[in-house]
């Protein structure tokens, strides 16, 4: 009985293990620390609205702006070491938190991943 067990549970760390490695659908490439992030967001509930991810470049730089869940959560930017820059959008007012750097430039914005799990 504890050889049936022990197979049991190597089967299924080796099923979790293959599970976790799977390649997640992107428009494009992404730093590991945002598909980490995309991971997570996919092992827990859909969100409402559901999760999307934004690659946006602006000034030489590249960001990821995460939406949050519903209604007065701030949808944060992330550099692409996945350090919080600022929260552009969001909170109680809708204006973010005010301290995104002003972008000289118009934001380029390109749609990485949307949780479509419905």
């Amino acid at each position: 009985m504890k050889k049936i067990i022990g197979i049991i549970t190597v089967l299924i760390l080796f099923v979790l293990t293959i599970l976790s490695c799977e390649k997640i659908e992107l428009e494009k490439d992404v730093p590991d620390c945002i598909e980490s992030k995309i991971r997570k967001i996919k092992n827990e509930e859909v969100q409402n609205p559901p999760t999307e991810v934004w690659e946006w470049k602006a000034d030489g730089m590249i960001y990821y702006y995460i939406s949050s869940e519903c209604c007065d959560q701030f949808n944060f930017l992330y550099d692409e070491n996945c350090n919080q820059v600022c929260a552009p959008d969001g909170g109680i007012s809708g204006g973010g938190d005010g301290n995104c750097p002003t972008f000289n430039e118009q934001i380029e914005k390109t749609l990485i991943w949307r949780d479509d799990r419905g």
